[in-house]
C-alpha cells in the first residue's frame, strides 16, 4: 500500500465539539511533571493534590471495619437509585443535629462522591445556553459549565481579592445575577481554605431572593449550588454558615453538595450527597440513575452505620482537625517568618479545609544563573526545581495568569516535614536577586 493510500484510509478520529474543546485538568498536568521527578529519584514535597495520604490520615477504623463487614455480608448488588434508605436517614440526622438543617430522606440524594452531585446539579437546573456565575479562584466550575453548555463562553466569573480572603462579596456578584441561571459557591473554599462571613453570605442570599422576586413565578428561578464538602473541617473560632440557616426562604433555591470525602479523609470511598428541593433532587436522581454514578452499596451501608453514632463521628473529627490544623498553622507561621525576614512571600491565616493560601511575589526576580522569573509558570517551576516544593498556582483555578497566589494542600504532609519545607524555601528564596 502506498503512503498516499494509507493516508487516505486513515479515519479522522475527532470527538464531539464539547469534548474536543474541553480543557484538561491543570492540576493533573502539574502532577505529571512532579511524578516524573519522583520516578527519577528526586525528593519532592508534593502539596498539589486535594487528597489525603491514607498512611498519614487513614479513614476511621470503625468505618473501615463496617466496609469490610458489608462486603462479607455480600452487600454488592445495585443500591437504590437515590441511595440506601439507612444512609439517607443517617445523613438527615447528621445535618439536623450538627448543622440545624432539616431535610427529609426524600430530599437527599446519595452519589459516588461530590463530583457526580455537582454534575447532576448543572444538568438539572441549566438549559442549553444558560450561564453560570461563580468566583475565581474556585474548583472546576469552568469545566462543569463547559460540559453542560458545550462552551466556556457560558461562564460568568468574578476574580476575588486577597483582602477579602478570596471570598466573593455581594457587590462583586450583584451586577451579574440577572444574566445567569445558576450561582455556584463553595465554603469553606477550595482552593483557599477560607470561609464566608455571616454578613457576606446573608447579603448574597438577600440578592438571590430579590432577583427571584423580580423574575416572578413565570420564569425559572435563579438557583444556588452551595458546596459545603469541607464544612466540618473548620478551626478555632471559625464558624461555617449556610444559606438556608441564614435565610430559610433560600430553601427553595439552594442545592447543597456534601459528603464524607474530606471530613472523614475518605476521598476514595466515594460517598457524597445532595440536599435540596424535593423536585430538583428527584430530577437529579433520574439523571444519575442513567449515568450510574452511585456510591457502592457496601460503602453506603457502612457509612450509614458509622454516621448513626455521632459520638464516634465527633471523636474522629476532633482528631483529624487537630492534625490538619497543626500543619496549616505550622506552614502559616513559617511563611510569616520568611516574610519577616524580607522575602516576598505571604500567607492567609488558616480557617478551614486542608488548604493554606500562600503567595510568592517573585515576578521580576533573577535566579543565580541570571534568568528572570517573568511569569507565574517560571515561579512555580523555580519553587519546584530549587526548593523541591510543589504547590498549585491560583491560575489553575481560573484566576488571572499574573496571580502570584497558590494553594498548598496538607493532606499528604507529615508534620515533621513542615520545618524542612520552610528551610528549603528559605534557601531557594535566598538565591534570588
Amino acid at each position: 500500500m502506498s503512503n498516499a493510500t494509507a493516508t487516505q484510509s486513515t479515519p479522522d478520529l475527532r470527538a464531539g465539539r464539547m469534548a474536543e474543546s474541553l480543557i484538561g485538568s491543570e492540576i493533573i498536568k502539574l502532577a505529571a511533571e512532579i511524578n516524573e521527578k519522583i520516578r527519577n529519584g528526586e525528593k519532592v514535597y508534593n502539596f498539589t493534590i486535594g487528597d489525603f495520604n491514607p498512611k498519614i490520615f487513614p479513614i476511621p477504623t470503625a468505618l473501615k471495619k463496617e466496609i469490610i463487614a458489608a462486603y462479607d455480608a455480600d452487600e454488592t448488588n445495585y443500591p437504590a437509585a437515590d441511595g440506601v434508605a439507612e444512609l439517607r436517614k443517617a445523613v438527615s440526622e447528621l445535618i439536623e443535629k450538627r448543622q440545624g438543617l432539616k431535610y427529609a430522606t426524600d430530599e437527599i440524594l446519595i452519589a459516588g462522591g461530590a463530583r457526580p452531585v455537582i454534575y447532576a446539579i448543572y444538568r438539572t437546573v441549566l438549559d442549553p445556553g444558560e450561564k453560570v456565575l461563580f468566583p475565581v479562584p474556585s474548583w472546576n466550575n469552568n469545566h462543569y459549565t463547559h460540559m453542560n453548555s458545550g462552551d466556556y463562553s457560558f461562564q460568568v466569573f468574578v476574580e476575588t481579592k486577597p483582602e477579602n480572603n478570596f471570598m466573593p462579596t455581594a457587590a462583586e456578584l450583584k451586577p451579574h445575577l440577572k444574566d445567569v441561571a445558576l450561582v455556584s459557591l463553595c465554603s469553606p473554599l477550595n482552593p483557599t481554605g477560607t470561609t464566608f462571613t455571616k454578613e457576606t453570605l446573608t447579603e448574597i442570599c438577600d440578592m438571590i431572593l430579590e432577583e427571584n422576586k423580580r423574575r416572578g413565578p413565570s420564569q425559572k428561578p435563579l438557583y444556588l449550588l452551595y458546596d459545603q464538602i469541607y464544612w466540618a473541617l473548620t478551626f478555632g473560632d471559625v464558624k461555617h454558615y449556610d444559606p438556608v440557616s441564614l435565610r430559610p426562604e433560600m430553601r427553595n433555591y439552594t442545592i447543597f453538595v456534601d459528603g464524607i470525602s474530606k471530613s472523614l479523609a475518605a476521598t476514595g470511598v466515594r460517598v457524597g450527597w445532595a440536599m435540596g428541593p424535593k423536585r430538583i433532587v428527584e430530577k437529579m436522581k433520574s439523571i444519575l440513575s442513567h449515568v450510574g454514578a452511585w456510591a457502592p452499596k457496601a460503602e453506603q451501608v457502612a457509612s450509614a452505620k458509622f454516621l448513626s453514632d455521632l459520638n464516634q463521628y465527633d471523636a474522629f473529627l476532633d482528631d483529624i482537625k487537630e492534625k490538619v490544623n497543626a500543619r496549616l498553622v505550622g506552614f502559616h507561621k513559617g511563611f510569616q517568618s520568611l516574610k519577616a525576614k524580607g522575602f516576598k512571600v505571604d500567607s492567609i491565616a488558616p480557617q478551614a479545609a486542608i488548604y493554606l493560601t500562600v503567595q510568592f511575589a517573585l515576578h521580576g526576580k533573577k535566579t543565580a544563573d541570571g534568568k528572570t522569573l517573568a511569569t507565574t509558570k517560571d515561579i512555580t517551576s523555580y519553587i519546584l526545581n530549587e526548593a523541591k516544593v510543589a504547590v498549585v498556582p491560583f491560575n489553575a483555578f481560573g484566576a488571572s495568569a499574573e496571580s502570584n497566589w497558590y494553594r498548598l494542600s496538607v493532606g499528604t504532609c507529615k508534620l515533621e516535614d513542615v520545618e524542612l519545607v520552610i528551610e528549603s524555601l528559605e534557601k531557594a528564596l535566598s538565591k534570588l536577586s
